[in-house]
C-alpha cells in the first residue's frame, strides 16, 4: 500500500470536522473534502489543517457526490478511503490500517471494517447495528458506489479483507436534527423502492450479484426480494420488531430503544408512507415515476 486518499462529504459540519481529520491524519495526510457550500465555519476549520476541498452542489444523493470525488483524485492515487464527518477512526482501526502499509497487499483491492453507533451520547451495541461490516477502502480504480439513493455501498472488484477495527459513527447533533434528516432519508428511502417496481433508474447496482457471497449482499437480497414484497404494515412492525426482540435491541436500554423505535419503526413506516404517496399519485395522475417524485418530494432525479 503507498498513497491512501480519504474522502469526505460536508455541509455545514464544523461540529464533528476537526475531530475527523485529526483521526485520518493518523493514517495519512492526503485529505479530500467535497463540500456542498457550507454556511458555518467548516471550511474555515478545514483550512487550519490544510486540507484539500472541492466545492459541488448537493443533488440529495451521497453516491453521486462520492463518484464525483473518485474522478477528481489523481492517477496516482493507490488507495481511496471513505469517512463520513460525523465519523472517526478507532484506534485499533488506526493500527491495523498502518500495519496494512508493511504488508503485501497487492493481491486485495477492498478492506472491510466494522461500524459502531453512538446515538445521543450512547453506543448501540445490539439490534443488528452493533457491530456492522462496511467496505470503506479500496484500490483506487478497482471501486465506486453503487447508484442509489439510499443505503448505497461501495462495490469493489477482486478480493477484500476483513480487519476487526472500527468506524465510529458518533453525531453531536440534536435529536430534533437526527429526525429532520431521517426524514429526508425516508424520501430518498421511498425512491429506491419506488424504483424496484418501475425500474426508472437503470443504473443502480446489484450488490447481492456482486456479492452473493457477503453479508452486505444476503442484507441486501432479503431487502430487495423479501421485505419489499411484503405489505407495508407486516413488514415495517416484523423489521421492528425482529431488531427489538430477537436481536436483542432491548438490551440497549432507554436510549438505545429510542434509537431502535425511531431507525427501525417510524423511519421505515415514514418510508413506506412516502411510497404509498408516490404510487398513488402516479396511479391517479397518469404521471411517471420522475415527475412524481419531483412533485411529492421536491427531488430532481
Amino acid at each position: 500500500m503507498k498513497s491512501l486518499t480519504v474522502i469526505i462529504l460536508t455541509f455545514n459540519e464544523e461540529l464533528h470536522i476537526e475531530r475527523c481529520i485529526k483521526s485520518i491524519l493518523k493514517i495519512t495526510k492526503n485529505i479530500l473534502i467535497v463540500d456542498s457550500f457550507s454556511t458555518d465555519s467548516t471550511l474555515q476549520i478545514a483550512n487550519l489543517y490544510k486540507v484539500k476541498v472541492l466545492q459541488r452542489i448537493w443533488e440529495n444523493n451521497h453516491a453521486a457526490q462520492f463518484n464525483w470525488a473518485l474522478s477528481c483524485l489523481p492517477e496516482e492515487t493507490d488507495w481511496v478511503m471513505r469517512v463520513d464527518a460525523d465519523e472517526y477512526l478507532s484506534e485499533k482501526l488506526i493500527l491495523q490500517i498502518n500495519k496494512l502499509y508493511l504488508t503485501n497487499t497487492k493481491s486485495i483491492n477492498g478492506v472491510v471494517c466494522i461500524r459502531k453507533i453512538i446515538f445521543q451520547k450512547k453506543l448501540v451495541r445490539f439490534g443488528g447495528v452493533g457491530s456492522t461490516k462496511v467496505l470503506r477502502m479500496f484500490r483506487y480504480g478497482h471501486g465506486q458506489s453503487e447508484s442509489r439513493w439510499m443505503d448505497e455501498h461501495i462495490i469493489v472488484s477482486g478480493k477484500t479483507i476483513n480487519l476487526s477495527g472500527a468506524i465510529i459513527d458518533d453525531n453531536l447533533q440534536s435529536l430534533d436534527w437526527w429526525i429532520r434528516k431521517h426524514e429526508n432519508y425516508a424520501k430518498r428511502e421511498a425512491i429506491d423502492l419506488l424504483n424496484l417496481e418501475y425500474k426508472f433508474n437503470n443504473n443502480v447496482n446489484d450488490i447481492y450479484s456482486n456479492e452473493k457471497k457477503s453479508a452486505r449482499g444476503t442484507k441486501r437480497w432479503i431487502k430487495e426480494k423479501v421485505y419489499a414484497k411484503l405489505p407495508s404494515e407486516i413488514r415495517v412492525k416484523g423489521y421492528y420488531l425482529f431488531r427489538y426482540i430477537f436481536l436483542f435491541g432491548f438490551l440497549d436500554q432507554i436510549n438505545g430503544s429510542r434509537f431502535h423505535y425511531l431507525q427501525a419503526y417510524w423511519y421505515r413506516s415514514l418510508a413506506d408512507q412516502n411510497l404509498k404517496d408516490l404510487k398513488k399519485y402516479i396511479q391517479n395522475n397518469n404521471e411517471s415515476p420522475t415527475n412524481a417524485i419531483k412533485k411529492l418530494l421536491g427531488i430532481q432525479l
